[in-house]
């Protein structure tokens, strides 16, 4: 099909223009004013035209998680982010049993190609590689030795579906296994960690080119101890994930994240759980309750356990509270995760580029998704 995108404000990386947007195929063809001869016209009413989001670090949404391994279940997953404006995810595990990390590596893989909504990108693997005293919501009896062998018994055959990992670099055996994972194609995330500043320097040197939400489950920034946050603060090479939800990091944390590390090195994620669009009430992570209220999904002792943030909402976060113009915003969610996981057809309005684009009002409502030129909602 061929597509032209009509009197949209055009979201570009470094500006937005008034412009048509022309789609042939799975591509982005044309940017320009040219009026459209044998395309399909959408007319975008004045909306914002904007590539669309990429959450690299979801765990469910919409009644279901990762870790439940059906179709069903990654299938819900992809259609309920599909409307928050994500066109790319990867579904991310959590700290389980061998068994249970390997089926649901073992699901998403096999359904890859086969789901409704976002496009699946691979998997996140937030575990089972943590330090205990930094655990989080992620369940400690299932930690286990960061070993190469280790890293197979959990993906078994289904290895290449694995896009990013989550892990401390202060464990022994991570160093090498950060390296194995690199030269494999993996991005490697510092996470759940109590590491010191050389520590994570060496996690880092090693290969480690993302931390893993930023702030939350790390040893903080002090001015004798820079820890882990200031490791990923002073490394240009690492990008930070960011939890903009006004409960996991305050705006004002946020602002000198950015201030540190630059607009094109941090990126919004969601760490969204199976709760996320759902009403407030009892829910799961893995095999612990989870409790919703005030906008907040947390264990029955009160640590964080996730989100039920949407894409959409963390870049209005951005826009209305970190001073960011709107394309900024939007990188933040599109343009930076692309270039974390070298994803270099993703992630901007470009020619030649994959056409994976959304529409949003001034108050960052999708209310339309085109996925590899097809579209998915609206029209």
């Amino acid at each position: 099909m061929k597509y032209c995108i009509l009197n949209g404000k055009v979201i570009l990386k470094d500006q937005v223009i008034d412009a048509n947007v022309f789609v042939s195929g799975s591509k982005i063809t044309e940017i320009s004013k040219r009026q459209p001869e044998d395309e399909t016209v959408i007319d975008a009413k004045g909306r914002y035209v904007s590539p669309g989001f990429i959450d690299v670090h979801s765990h469910g949404r919409g009644g279901s998680d990762t870790m439940y391994p059906t179709f069903d279940d990654i299938n819900t997953i992809t259609t309920a982010s599909i409307k928050t404006g994500v066109t790319s995810i990867l579904p991310t595990t959590m700290t389980m049993s061998v068994e249970d990390t390997y089926a649901a590596i073992k699901n998403v893989a096999e359904n890859i190609d086969k789901v409704d909504g976002s496009k699946i990108l691979g998997v996140h693997m937030e575990g089972p590689f943590f330090n205990k005293k930094y655990k989080g919501a992620q369940p400690e009896e299932f930690m286990i030795e960061p070993t190469v062998e280790n890293y197979h018994a959990l993906t078994g055959e289904y290895d290449w579906a694995v896009k990013k990992l989550s892990l401390a670099p202060e464990r022994e055996g991570c160093i090498p296994l950060i390296e194995y994972l690199v030269k494999e194609g993996v991005t490697v995330s510092i996470g759940h960690t109590d590491a010191t500043y050389d520590q994570a320097v060496a996690g880092i040197n090693a290969g480690a080119t993302s931390g893993t939400h930023t702030y939350n489950a790390m040893t903080p920034l002090t001015h004798r101890n820079p820890g882990v946050v200031g490791a990923i603060m002073s490394h240009d090479q690492v990008y930070a994930e960011l939890i903009l939800d006004g409960i996991h990091v305050s705006f004002p944390a946020a602002k000198v994240l950015l201030k540190a590390k630059g607009l094109d090195k941090v990126m919004l994620i969601t760490d969204s759980i199976e709760a996320s669009g759902l009403p407030d009430g009892q829910y799961k992570l893995g095999n612990q309750p989870v409790y919703v209220k005030d906008n907040a999904a947390r264990l029955k002792d009160g640590t964080l356990a996730g989100s039920i943030l949407a894409l959409n909402d963390a870049v209005k976060n951005a826009y209305k509270n970190l001073d960011l113009t709107i394309y900024e915003a939007v990188n933040l969610a599109s343009y930076n995760p692309a270039k974390n996981l070298n994803l270099i057809d993703l992630g901007e309005i470009a020619v030649n580029k994959t056409a994976d684009i959304i529409m949003f009002d001034d108050d960052i409502r999708v209310d339309f998704a085109m996925v590899d030129g097809k579209i998915k909602i609206g029209g």
